[in-house]
This record gives C-alpha cells, structure tokens and sequence, in this order.
C-alpha cells in the first residue's frame, strides 16, 4: 500500500496541515450544509413562486438526484483532470450555482439551478475526505476524521436551526446566499496550499456510466417521491423501480466482470470497506430518518414555533462536535474503533428509544435530551467508521473509495427517510382507526374528557373535539413507533461490525485485541 510523502520539516507540515483542514472541511460543510438548510425555507419558496407541495419538493429531489448520481465518479474525475483542479471546480461551479438559487425568479429555473448545485456539491464531500488522509499520518487519521466530521455531521444538524433564522429574520433567498463567503474561503485556502497533481489519460466506460446513472438515479427518484405518489400505486414509480432494478442490477454484474468499469467495484471485496459502508448506510438510516421528522413532530403536532424547533438541534449539535474532537483526539488511538462504533451505535439507537418513550405533554428539554445521547453517539460511530473503511485502501484510490462511501451513506439517509414517511402516514391511518373504534357517543371516557368542556359526545363540537384528540394521539403514536423503529435499526448494525477487521497497526488499550 502506498503512502503520501511526507513533508520536508514538522513545522512545514503543522501550518500546510492547518490550512488543508480548515479548508477541506469547509469544503464539505457547503454540501451537507445546504443538505438540511433549504428544508426550512421550502415553504416560503413554495409561497414565493405560488407552487405546489409536490412541485416543491421537486427542490429538494433534483439536487439530491443529481449529487447521487455523480458522486461515484468522483475517483474516475480526479484521475482524468486532478484531484487539485477536480474540488477547485467544485466549489467554484457549487458557489456560481447557489447564487442563482439566490436569484431564482421560477420554480423552473430553481429545480434547474439545483441540479448544477447537486453536480458540483457531490464531489466535495469525497475529494475533502481523501485529502484529509493524505495529509495526516496513519496513526493520525482519527483526528483527521474528526476534523472532517466536525463539518460533515454536525453542520446538518445546525442547518435547520441556521436555516430557520436567515428566513426569518432575512429572506429564503438568504438560505442560498450564505454558501458564497464559505466557498471564497475555501477557494481561497486550497488554491493556496493544495499541491498540483498530473491528471492520467483514462478511458471513458460509457456502457457502465450510462448504467450507473440510471440505476442510482432511478432509485433515488422512487426513494424521494415515492411517499408524495403513494408508491407503486403510480405508473411513474413503477417505472422507477423497473429502471433502478434493471440499470442497477446490470452495472453491478457487468462491474463486478470488467475491469475498466467506470467505478472500481473491486473496492468492496475489502472486508473493512464493505462492512463500514453497510454500518455507515444503516447508521444513517437511523439517524437522519429520525431528524428528518423530529421537526414535523416538534411543529405539526406538539405546536412548536419554527424558531423553537430550530433551536432544537443546537444540544444535539454540540454533543456530536464534542464527540467527534474527543473520539478523535483522545479515544482513537486508546481503543478498538470497532468497539468504540459499537458504544455509538449503542447510544443512537438509545437516543431513539428515548424518544419513542415521549408524549405529547414533552417540554424542549425531554426532546432535546435523547438528541444529546444521539449527538455523543455520532462523533463514537463516523471516526472510527470511516478510519476501519479506509484502513486498506490504498492512497490512489482513495478518491474512488470516499466517492463509493458518500453513496452508500446519501442513500442510506435516503432509504431512512422514505422509511420513516411511509410508516408515519400508514400508522397514523391505522392508529386513527383503532383509537376510533373505542371513542363512540357510549364512551365513559369519552364523556369524562368532554365535561370541563362543558360539552358532551352527542353535540357537535363534542364529536369534533373528540375526533381532533384521537388524530393528535394517534399521530404522536405513530412517531413514538417511528423513533422506536429506527432504534432497532441501529441495534441490527452492531452484528456487522464484527465482520471488520482490527486496523493495521492499531495499539489500542484494554478493548483492542
């Protein structure tokens, strides 16, 4: 396995490494920033071009299809043009395409400007994670990682709580507006410091791009509409699913024979990579299905302003960067980053479990507490997950192995979030049914809620408030069987770790074996 060389004097190689860090990772915080932050503005969008709730949506899906499908090519690019040239592009291109987000006069021309920010933004998150390891010594890359976490975790998390107050207090058009000073920061940082690299001629598959493409692309349409469609009962998600299958099913055999495929799918024959990028895609599933419908609970159900339920995910926020600096500064190198990813999966699927325990008298703490051991639990998962991924991966192909990785955790968060909205509308139907069945005009319970109202199951404003009470515990069951869910699918990851093996040249302490 190849190594980076190292630099020439330690003092050198502090300040160098100083700067690629602080610019990589704000390289990745403008991706997955703009992840969660436009999810708050969406309705003030929606109310500016008159759209509607489907057509909104259609925001948020082109720029999440488009990252998907380009994410994988990230090694591929960076071997034809350079890695350098490759993340300097990226930010340029993902900076030009958000201000024109920002001075988007149609929902058409949005959707259109989205999909170039999809295309730019999907290679930053990869290019950042390969440069961080090249830059750090082996026996370092917990730090590294905890660095590049620090942004690529925990800046979701506050993007709602950001994106809430730039709309409130400014515009939407601002949500798009604040990735500008970010990428002139980091344009300028790499463009000073990250070394030239000599881009290799290499041949264009494009049966395999072509198959790539629709294969992810498809998937990750049916994953985002699916629920708005109501699933297989529409032809256009039928034809999603045909086409994912087919041009799916047939990259991963063609891949798997042909060794120019456009994506190097010999990586996953590396135990360590195969298995964190399934720890990785389950671990998503737990964690962003659950903060993709805490803020519909806190505000749809429990009647939380916007602001309240931004505010919501600052504990949760600092916990996780206070994870990530202490697993990868102190615990990384005393531990078995395999048990230390068991004790963070242990805690996501608590904080889960925790908020499947709440009911609709919480206060802000007793929802914001199970974020916090969420939070503690992230930094103790991705550190030492993404170190084990690439613990055997050689230095060349890193670029293609973080691209690959990216993939399996965007669509990981994806499948959790199509899980979590087809759950809640099923069991919110069912729940509805069964409450209903027991509150009827002969109910004792019924009557006993209804008298400090002064009213009874028979009038007609007894039977209304009846029926919006059974509607607000039948909701609030359906996201406590959510949550519970989504705890479960975290325990189901802990199984898979065993599959890894200990990191070359790790010297843990007592947990290491």
């Amino acid at each position: 396995m190849t190594e980076a060389a190292a630099p020439a004097t330690p003092g050198a190689v502090q300040a160098v490494r100083a700067t690629i860090v602080v610019a990589v990772v704000l390289s990745a915080v403008l991706e997955v920033l703009d992840s969660t932050i436009v999810n708050v503005a969406l309705p003030h969008i929606k109310s500016a071009f008159g759209a509607t709730n489907d057509q909104t949506t259609w925001i948020l899906t082109s720029y999440i299809v488009a990252s998907v499908v380009v994410m994988p090519l990230t090694g591929f690019l960076a071997r034809r043009i350079g890695r350098r040239r490759l993340i300097l592009s990226a930010i340029t291109g993902f900076a030009v395409f958000s201000a024109l987000c920002g001075l988007s006069y149609s929902l058409g021309s949005m959707v259109l400007f989205r999909l170039g920010q999809g295309v730019f933004g999907a290679f930053l998150i990869p290019l950042a994670q390969s440069i961080l390891f090249d830059s750090f010594p082996r026996e370092k890359r917990g730090q590294a990682m905890a660095m590049f976490g620090l942004g690529v975790v925990v800046a979701p998390i506050l993007g709602p709580t950001i994106g809430a107050l730039l709309t409130d207090y400014f515009s939407w058009r601002m949500v798009f507006f604040v990735n500008l000073p970010i990428a002139a920061i980091a344009l300028l940082l790499l463009a000073g410091e990250l070394p030239a690299d000599e881009p290799r001629k290499v041949r264009i598959d494009w049966t395999g791009l072509i198959l790539m493409a629709i294969g992810i692309g498809a998937l990750q349409f049916m994953l985002d509409q699916g629920e708005g469609k109501d699933w297989f009962s529409s032809h256009l998600i039928q034809v999603a699913a045909i086409a994912a299958a087919l041009g799916g099913g047939i990259f991963l055999v063609r891949g798997m024979r042909f060794k120019g495929n456009i994506v190097d799918l010999s990586l996953f024959a590396d135990r360590n990579f195969a298995a964190a990028s399934g720890v990785i895609a389950g671990f998503a599933v737990a964690l962003f299905g659950g903060i993709a419908i805490l803020p519909l609970l806190v505000q749809g159900l429990l009647g939380y302003p916007v602001i309240d339920a931004g505010y919501l995910f600052i504990p949760r926020g600092v916990a996780a960067g206070f994870s990530m600096v202490i697993t990868g500064a102190v615990l990384s190198n005393r531990f078995d980053p395999r048990m230390l990813a068991a004790v963070g999966l242990t805690l996501t699927a608590f904080g889960n479990f925790q908020t499947s325990w709440l009911n609709l008298d919480a206060s802000f703490w007793q929802l914001a507490w199970p974020g916090v051991v969420s939070g503690l639990g992230m930094g103790l998962v991705f550190v030492p997950l993404s170190a084990l991924a690439f613990d055997r991966i050689s230095t060349e192909r890193q670029d293609e192995a973080s691209g690959l990785f990216g993939v399996t955790r965007q669509l990981g968060s994806s499948v959790g979030i199509a899980i979590v909205g087809a759950l809640l509308v099923r069991g919110i139907s069912t729940n509805t049914a069964l409450l209903g069945e027991n509150v009827t005009v002969f109910s004792p319970a019924a009557r006993q809620f209804l008298a400090p109202l002064g009213l009874t199951p028979e009038m007609p404003q007894g039977a209304a408030v009846l029926s919006a009470e059974v509607a607000r515990q039948a909701a609030m069951i359906a996201y406590t069987d959510v949550f519970s869910t989504l705890g479960w699918v975290a325990v189901a990851m802990l199984p898979v770790l065993l599959i890894m093996k200990k990191p070359t040249g790790h010297h843990g302490g007592p947990m290491g074996h």
